[in-house]
């Protein structure tokens, strides 16, 4: 019996007719008329995957089937072009749909049975699935599959060799176990975070703060302050694992600064990608950060900070062994904790890599997952921390093992031996534990950047949009003969912007700042939801907040197919139906995630068992962003909240979440407790970012 994929029931061929066509023109229909009315649903989504899908493999079929005569196969045709023209017509309306049509769009298990079932339905034959390749992981990847960038060749040929490193031939000397030779060592050392466990985070003693300097208007925290200064003591080796919201980033940047770590390698998950290289930024301005994307045509190979994804390594992972870095962090380090991934395999050959060229370089695990769960998983970090190898610990955690005098028989090694590695640089604070150092509730904003055409489009439309601003400027300025007026005319700015906002609220055809920032929204749900999960892995349950239902869904099936639960809290929802979405979240650990809708769960709602949220979407005041983040900041919450704010690098996003921040003092609100006036209305903001997207391209074309 085929499983319940969510629908009522298996679509019928119409009457009088047999084969594919007439049974996919009832769902396509369907889906029609589903997505007239929103939002539409995960299964409607299904629905319209499976059906473009299959309207594709009918085409190609019935042009390669040489039994059909011509005027059969046409008419044939002409009936499947009609209905991939309804099915265009449909994803117009929700263009979130398109995404499923991509090449690399991912067909879920349930959209394999549905399709099966459409095939059975119409009289078709199913070919069973195809088995899967077996997946053979090997340490280094084929060479012809990696990529040596133009830059990193200049930087070659700069540096034709690396000045040897005397030190690090001094020191690589191997700990000679003598006590514990022939003991078996790791699975003690393992299951000595259980059995001499003291009931308190696993971290390691820390100097006091001391001064550090930094860019005009950062500040460090006292417990942040702590890691650097144990850096710069000569400290070199960190499992960081603060809980999220504690300032990791910050923590390691300074400390690479401190330990004069450059260049550093930062491997890093996609989503954050961006962000690192704004806080390498905000905390190191004198420091150059490239990235790297793709084959990495514009990666700078002379930069101090060399920022990466997991997903690159594979690519990249030869020149990357070989630059020269005398650091490396390691972010969400919980990534590498299956040995047996290529992934985990090119972190820990690029870190041998540096360990065996510096003595004592810097090396950094950030992690928010607590060392108490499942302390197996931290093998591969400790590896990558030069703390272990694959049979035993070696170095500094070997000759303190020796130094204790005990072995895995005597009553005292255990907890000998948790101290000794907690001592090597384990560092775990909790949000509970700092309380008097952070602001009760904080925005922290995530910038992401728009990757493939999805990206390229959104920026082209910005910039039609932009050159649109421009054209009605100087048509002004000529209408009143100031065509050759020096500088910007601010105030006329400002009438030209408001023009263009009017025209966009009364529903004029063409992109506007609405359907812009919706087409935004759109395209950073994704990323909103891998980050959303992240969270749920690091700290528990997570509340994420979107305007647009459309966004909403996309969310819910990512985490849907991630395997994580959550529930619903939309505008259509009954009174009960609401309240059973709320106790569920409330009182279920099951359930990790709320989907909220911005407008109709930013108030009345009580969601304070979490202390993270997500906003996906930038709301238009300050006021929406606040209820929102009320949500969870409310009389019984015990520990700060911390909102993420998905923000669009290089996007009118950024600078629609720069003028709600200004407009509503929102900094001194975060830091000090104060509470202002509300600053600006929707329209303000609305406003002033088309103003600033007039100006921006006015100073480009060199008009200051």
């Amino acid at each position: 019996m085929p499983r319940d994929t969510g629908t009522q029931r298996r679509p019928a061929a119409r009457r009088g007719e047999q084969g594919l066509i007439p049974v996919l023109a009832e769902v396509v229909d369907e889906v029609e008329r589903i997505v007239r009315r929103p939002p539409t649903r995960p299964v409607m989504r299904m629905k319209f995957q499976v059906a473009a899908l299959l309207v594709r493999e009918e085409q190609a079929r019935l042009r390669a089937d040489a039994t059909l005569t011509a005027a059969r196969r046409a008419e044939r045709l002409k009936r499947l072009d009609g209905l991939a023209t309804q099915l265009a017509r449909t994803a117009a309306r929700d263009t979130s749909l398109l995404q499923l049509l991509a090449e690399d769009a991912r067909v879920p298990e349930a959209a394999r049975q549905y399709k099966a079932d459409l095939m059975r339905a119409a009289g078709l034959e199913v070919a069973p699935e195809p088995e899967p390749a077996p997946v053979i992981v090997t340490p280094m990847p084929a060479a012809a599959a990696q990529v040596v960038p133009q830059s990193v060749i200049a930087h070659q040929l700069a540096n034709p060799f690396l000045a040897p490193d005397y030190e690090a031939a001094a020191q690589r000397v191997a700990a000679r176990a003598r006590r514990l030779a022939g003991w078996e060592l790791l699975d003690p050392l393992f299951n000595s975070f259980e059995r001499a466990a003291t009931g308190q985070p696993a971290c390691m003693a820390l100097p006091e703060p001391r001064p550090v300097s930094l860019p005009f208007g950062r500040q460090l925290m006292p417990f942040q302050a702590q890691v650097v200064a144990a850096a710069t003591g000569g400290h070199r080796t960190f499992l960081l694992a603060d809980e999220p919201g504690l300032g990791k980033t910050a923590q390691a940047l300074l400390a690479a600064q401190a330990a004069n770590a450059y260049p550093l390698l930062v491997v890093v998950p996609n989503v954050v990608k961006t962000n690192w290289a704004h806080e390498v930024g905000l905390w190191t301005p004198l420091r150059r950060a490239t990235v790297v994307h793709g084959d990495g045509d514009t990666v700078d190979a002379f930069a101090d900070v060399v920022i990466v994804n997991y997903e690159l390594l594979d690519r990249h992972v030869g020149w990357l062994g070989h630059l020269g870095f005398r650091g490396m962090v390691v972010d969400e380090a919980h990534f590498i904790k299956n040995k047996s991934s290529q992934r985990s395999q090119h972190v820990l050959a690029i870190s041998q890599q540096i360990r065996d060229r510096v003595a004592r370089p810097l090396l950094m695990a950030l992690t928010g997952t607590p060392l108490i769960n499942d302390i197996e998983d931290f093998r591969a970090i400790w590896q990558f921390l030069g703390w272990i190898d694959d049979t035993k610990p070696v170095g500094r955690l070997m000759t303190a093992l020796e130094e204790t005098g005990l072995t895995p028989a005597d009553p005292g090694f255990y907890a000998a031996a948790r101290s000794a590695v907690i001592d090597m640089g384990i560092v775990r604070r909790r949000k509970v534990d700092v309380i008097a150092d952070i602001p009760a509730r904080r925005v922290a904003d995530l910038p992401v950047e728009l990757d493939g055409a999805v990206g390229r489009s959104i920026r082209a439309a910005e910039a039609a949009l932009a050159r649109r601003l421009v054209s009605r400027y100087r048509a002004a300025l000529e209408a009143r003969g100031d065509a050759s007026l020096a500088g910007i005319d601010l105030e006329l700015a400002r009438r030209v912007a408001a023009g263009e906002l009017k025209d966009s609220t009364s529903k004029a055809k063409g992109e506007n700042v609405f359907t812009m920032v919706r087409r935004i929204g759109q395209a950073k749900a994704g990323l909103a939801a891998d980050y959303a999960a992240q969270l749920v892995r690091n700290v528990g349950k997570v509340v994420f907040f979107a305007r647009h239902v459309d966004v909403m869904d996309a969310a819910e099936q990512s985490f849907a197919e991630r395997g994580l639960t959550y529930v619903s809290i939309r505008g259509e929802q009954t009174t009960r139906a609401r309240d059973k979405s709320v106790a569920a979240f409330m009182n279920d650990p099951e359930v990790s995630i709320a989907v909220c809708s911005l407008m109709a769960a930013g108030v009345g709602l009580n969601l304070q068992v979490a202390s993270n949220l997500v906003l996906a979407e930038l709301s238009w005041t300050d006021a929406e962003q606040t209820q929102a983040i009320d949500r969870i900041h409310r009389i019984g919450q015990g520990d700060p909240v911390t909102a993420w704010r998905i923000v669009a690098a290089q996007t009118i996003d950024a600078k629609i979440a720069e003028l709600i921040d200004s407009k509503s003092a929102l900094a001194a609100r975060a830091l000090d407790g104060l509470e202002t006036e509300e600053g600006g209305s929707a329209a303000d903001v609305q406003l002033e970012a088309l103003v600033g997207l007039l100006t921006d391209e006015l100073e480009a074309q060199g008009v200051v």
